[in-house]
């Protein structure tokens, strides 16, 4: 893990120490906070999200050459959560403390998110900016004021995905199965809003399987629920923890019949399973409208970002909260919180000239925030627009794993998800 801190420090220190770079570039620096799990059950989210901020604040620092970003070269200073929240919260509280940062992005996992909105950022009026972190815990801290609009993320609540996830088991003939999730908010939120749609559509659930992440085996969780023979398994979880319990599931005689929840798209995850075993695998994720975003993302990611592909989860979604922070610090035009927070909204908001990630792009984006004319950034994932929450609305994409890919078969409009929640109401 050191040699993923060392070159995404080294990537800022070259950028700004390259002949061209140097000529173009303010000797100021601007630095914002990441807080993302590097190592622990979602090491591999965070690691993929740091090279997408990277890339990202590369592209804009390159944009916006001698003039800067709000006078100053972007740069972050990334921190490891470890998959852990009271460890988060140490490391915002320094970056807000001691750095004086006056926005985060991170984390990734919602146990993380939460404790470092509540405790650290929201009481310090930090603007905090998430990339993968989906539970509706945040909405709901939002709505009761313990957010004080100072968080935002780039990814759908599970409130929707959860009716997403529901709609497709049963599409899939899953009419019946057993559910194993990690022992955390975000999978005891996700587990609740599946099991409120899919009993409300007819499903029948024969038995819900808590675990802790990061033990050395699972065989307990597993045994536990494999002896009531589920026709099809629902696992939530992060892939580290993941390849162990469906190998383990597998290996014990389990259904090959497998619904995965977003962040299992993961190729390390087929590959330690064995993709043998994945044919009957299916998942939904947060979907994206394809933009001249996506195609630009799917060809400069993979080059820089160390083995990482453009389809690595929270990948995009990083990329894009990276590049909406950048552009709002550009309209703020100047380093302070407040502003910025303002500012996020004014650079999705529709009515501006739509504008997309790529070196021209993000040109055109500063000239116009410069010209004091409207802009509105359409990023990787689509055009996002936040709500009074800090919550975006999308669509929702369904996949299976064919031949050890993920491979997109569908996809689930947020109109259809509300439309099946309104009938759940009634």
């Amino acid at each position: 893990m050191r040699l993923l801190l060392t070159s995404t420090a080294l990537a800022m220190l070259t950028l700004a120490a390259s002949p061209n770079a140097s000529a173009q570039t303010p000797s100021c620096t601007n630095t914002v906070g990441m807080v993302v799990s590097l190592t622990g059950a979602a090491g591999r989210y965070g690691q993929a999200a740091s090279k997408s901020v990277e890339l990202a604040f590369n592209e804009l620092n390159k944009a916006a050459g001698a003039q800067g970003i709000a006078g100053c070269k972007l740069a972050f200073d990334l921190r490891d959560a470890q998959s852990q929240g009271s460890v988060a919260v140490d490391q915002a509280r320094q970056l807000v403390d001691l750095k004086k940062v006056p926005a985060i992005i991170g984390g990734i996992i919602s146990s993380v998110s939460v404790p470092m909105v509540t405790s650290v950022t929201a009481p310090a009026g930090v603007v905090q900016i998430s990339p993968a972190s989906s539970t509706p815990s945040l909405t709901t801290l939002a709505v009761e004021g313990k957010t004080k609009g100072w968080f935002f993320r780039t990814i759908t609540s599970d409130a929707l995905q959860g009716t997403a996830a529901a709609k497709y088991a049963l599409d899939q003939g899953m009419t019946t199965l057993s559910i194993i999730h990690v022992n955390n908010d975000f999978g005891v939120n996700m587990v609740n809003e599946f099991r409120r749609a899919y009993l409300g559509l007819g499903g029948k659930i024969i038995d819900v399987t808590p675990y802790n992440p990061e033990q050395s085996s699972y065989n307990a969780e597993v045994t536990k629920t494999i002896k009531n023979e589920p026709p099809a398994l629902y696992f939530i979880g992060y892939p580290g923890d993941g390849t162990t319990i469906v190998r383990t599931w597998i290996q014990q005689g389990g259904t090959k019949r497998i619904l995965l929840n977003d962040g299992m798209n993961a190729a390390d995850f087929i590959k330690g399973v064995g993709p043998q075993y994945l044919t009957e695998a299916f998942g939904t994720s947060s979907g994206t409208t394809t933009t001249p975003s996506t195609e630009y993302f799917a060809k400069a990611y993979p080059a820089m970002s160390g083995g990482f592909d453009a389809g690595a989860p929270a990948a995009d979604r990083a990329f894009d909260a990276a590049a909406i922070l950048g552009l709002a610090i550009a309209q703020a035009g100047k380093f302070e919180s407040a502003a910025i927070r303002d500012a996020i909204r004014k650079v999705t908001e529709p009515g501006g000239e739509v504008v997309y990630a790529s070196p021209q792009g993000f040109a055109r984006a500063l000239q116009l925030i410069k010209d004091k004319k409207p802009v509105r950034y359409v990023g990787v994932i689509g055009a996002v627009q936040f709500d009074k929450n800090g919550d975006i609305a999308g669509p929702f994409r369904t996949w299976r794993i064919t031949k050890g890919e993920v491979t997109t078969v569908g996809q689930i409009s947020t109109e259809d998800v509300q439309a099946i929640q309104v009938k759940l109401t009634k």
